[in-house]
């Protein structure tokens, strides 16, 4: 949004933020939660141990918009799996993030973003190729990053997923 266009322009830390004119009350009154129907939250869970521990969902979605925790690559009997293995490892970590996609009634191809984090960058391209068999065809934005570490040593990769039902679906 310009400043012509009745809008400002803040920096801060790195972000940019754009404020535009008053909106209308009724969009006032939409993306206000105190009013009488405020869109539901749903947490959805996954069955790790963590979740109560920590204190948080595998994912919450609020309207059309869904964030996924940090997925680690927990296999089912709750052993890390694919030991050693980045790509056995992410394809893991795609599979748990795709069944909390579905808990939320929604699809892959609404994801608009994912996150890698690797314990060593040299092997992103054993956790591309396990994105890529996955999102080829939806390509969402996506972002390669090395941790110094993750909460389980075996841990080679752990990912986040955001999605977003469009409006007309």
């Amino acid at each position: 949004m310009s400043a012509a266009a009745g809008g400002r322009i803040y920096k801060g830390f790195g972000h940019c933020y754009a404020v535009g004119p008053p909106r209308s009350s009724s969009a006032l009154a939409a993306a206000d939660p105190t009013t009488e129907n405020p869109p539901m939250r749903k947490n959805i869970s996954s069955g790790s141990p963590f979740e109560p521990k920590i204190g948080f969902s595998r994912a919450v979605r609020i309207g059309p918009h869904l964030a996924i925790s940090g997925t680690a690559p927990i296999a089912a009997n709750g052993e890390v799996a694919a030991p050693g293995d980045v790509y056995g490892q992410t394809k893991r970590c795609l599979e748990i993030a795709a069944a909390a996609i579905s808990a939320a009634g929604m699809k892959l191809e609404d994801t608009i973003r994912t996150r890698i984090m690797l314990t060593d960058i040299s092997r992103w391209n054993d956790a591309a190729r396990a994105h890529g068999e996955v999102f080829a065809a939806i390509r969402p934005a996506c972002t390669f990053v090395e941790v110094k570490g993750l909460i389980d040593k075996a841990w080679l990769v752990e990912i986040e997923v955001d999605c977003v039902v469009a409006a007309d679906a």
